[in-house]
This record gives structure tokens, C-alpha cells and sequence, in this order.
């Protein structure tokens, strides 16, 4: 097939042989499957953000590092040099958290490059080598599905302990790997310890693989992972191999774990009633 423009650069530079075929067009970036000194990849081509919003990008990109003052100043006030710049850091951070995360043992794809907005990294198949599917197109027993839940859950506690919440975690963005699942898209990760929303986005992230799951195995939706998870992480007690009960009590002067679970609650509603209305 055609390079596309950006592929071809990277063609161009000997980083990648060839461009197989598209795997996936979507809003944030088009993905392909290239092929690299004789291996199979993906090549990630990030687009340009125009389907944020800018409290989302805010949400997202509190306390996120910047080279200097001058981009500091350009991207609070929304210049050109600023949008490009926060558009930059958007990109890297997925790359810096895909390699933070690699190199803490979570399942996610293994990064190799990342060059003029293009990622390439490891290219994550089924039992058949070909691309994995993602979790929301494949049905579960009720068995299998407590066994995702509970390596997915391990995942997240990995993470947390990496100082990564991802931020946007759901069955669209897991693959489903021949040896199980494997989590992606990550542009949007937070640093748990220096973002103020980081114990929002770790609650949704549990809720929606509870929900998700809990369609298959009902019992899993009386479980209480997320407020379990982030009272040992905030008590220092949080390792990757910390014995979870999905079971929670809340205790006077703790944080309002519940109270975070429900404006979540109503966030989701709020976010659903306006997709309504934009269909």
C-alpha cells in the first residue's frame, strides 16, 4: 500500500521497511502495521487534538513537565506555539509512560521509537499472530470474565505502584493478547502522586472494568476494588503483590472514597446526556 506522508519519513530515515496495511483510524491517531528490520509492528501516527476539550486537557495535563517558562507562558495562553507545543507533550507523554510502565512489568505494548509523532511499537496479536481485538468486541463466560477482571485489577495496582493512573481505562482500550489482556492508548496517563485528579480517574478506570465485566459475572459488581486500592496507596501500603478483597469500609476522617464514586456517577450520566444530544 501508499506510505502516508509521515510513514514515509520514517521509511526514508531506514526506521521502518515497509507499511503492511491500516489497522485503525481514530479520532487521536491512525494506526499501521509496518514491518521493522524483519518484525512486525505498529506504527502509531498521532493527530491533531481537536476533540478535547479544554478542561479535559487540563484535567489531564496538570503538573506535566515543560522545557521552559516560554512554553509555560504559550501554552496557558493558547497560541499557536502553545497549542503545538501542548500537542508535543500530549504525544510524549504516552511514550513516557509506555516505557515507565515496560520497564515496571505492566502489560502494555513495548515501545520502540518515537519520531516526528510517529510511535512504533510492539504490535500485540492472538493465538493466530494476527492483531489482537479489543475487549468490547468479545463475548466472556462468567469464569473468563473474573479472570480478566482480576489480572486487569493486578495491572492497575501495577501501575499505581509505577506513580501511572491511565486515566481513561476501558474495554476499548484493552487488547486481548494469546496470552491475555494488554492494555493501550495511553496519551492521557496522569502522575498518581502530583495530579489532583488522579484519584477520580483511577476510581473510573476500576468502575468501568467492573461494569464492563460485571456483565458477564454479575457478582463482580458488588466489588469495591478502586476505594481498596487507593486507601493502601495512600497509606503507604500499596505493592504489586498486595492481596485485594475488592471489599471496602469507609472510616471516619478517611478520604470520601464514596462521595468521589458517586460525582463520577454523575459525571458519566452528565458526559452520556450530552453525547445524546450531539447524536
Amino acid at each position: 500500500m501508499k506510505s502516508p506522508k509521515r510513514l514515509q519519513a520514517l521509511i526514508d530515515e531506514g526506521l521502518v521497511d515497509t507499511v503492511l496495511r491500516q489497522l485503525k483510524s481514530g479520532k487521536e491517531a491512525d494506526v499501521y502495521v509496518v514491518m521493522c528490520g524483519g518484525e512486525v509492528r505498529a506504527a502509531k501516527i498521532y493527530k491533531e487534538a481537536t476533540n478535547r476539550s479544554f478542561r479535559q486537557a487540563v484535567d489531564y495535563t496538570e503538573n506535566r513537565k515543560v522545557k521552559n517558562t516560554r512554553q509555560a507562558r504559550a501554552m496557558a495562553k493558547g497560541t499557536r506555539y502553545g497549542r503545538e507545543q501542548r500537542e508535543a507533550a500530549w504525544q510524549s507523554a504516552e511514550v513516557d509512560a509506555l516505557y515507565r510502565l515496560a520497564a515496571a512489568g505492566v502489560r502494555v505494548p513495548r515501545p520502540y521509537n518515537f519520531l516526528e509523532g510517529v510511535l512504533i511499537m510492539e504490535l500485540v496479536a492472538d493465538a493466530e499472530g494476527q492483531a489482537a481485538p479489543r475487549l468490547s468486541e468479545m463475548p466472556f463466560t462468567a469464569d473468563e470474565a473474573r479472570a480478566h477482571h482480576a489480572t486487569l485489577i493486578s495491572e492497575v495496582v501495577r501501575m499505581l505502584c509505577a506513580g501511572v493512573v491511565h486515566g481513561d481505562l476501558s474495554e476499548f482500550n484493552i487488547l486481548l493478547a494469546a496470552d491475555g489482556p494488554v492494555i493501550i492508548d495511553l496519551p492521557q496517563a496522569v502522575d498518581a502522586a502530583g495530579n489532583n485528579h488522579a484519584l477520580r480517574m483511577l476510581m473510573r478506570d476500576v468502575d468501568n472494568l467492573r461494569t464492563f465485566f460485571g456483565r458477564f459475572a454479575p457478582d463482580l459488581l458488588s466489588t469495591q476494588f478502586g476505594p481498596e486500592i487507593w486507601s493502601l496507596y495512600a497509606g503507604g501500603l500499596l505493592e504489586p503483590e498486595t492481596p485485594l478483597s475488592g471489599r471496602y469500609e469507609h472510616r471516619p476522617g478517611a478520604v470520601d472514597l464514596e462521595g468521589v464514586m458517586r460525582e463520577i456517577e454523575d459525571a458519566r450520566l452528565e458526559e452520556e446526556a450530552f453525547r445524546m444530544r450531539l447524536a
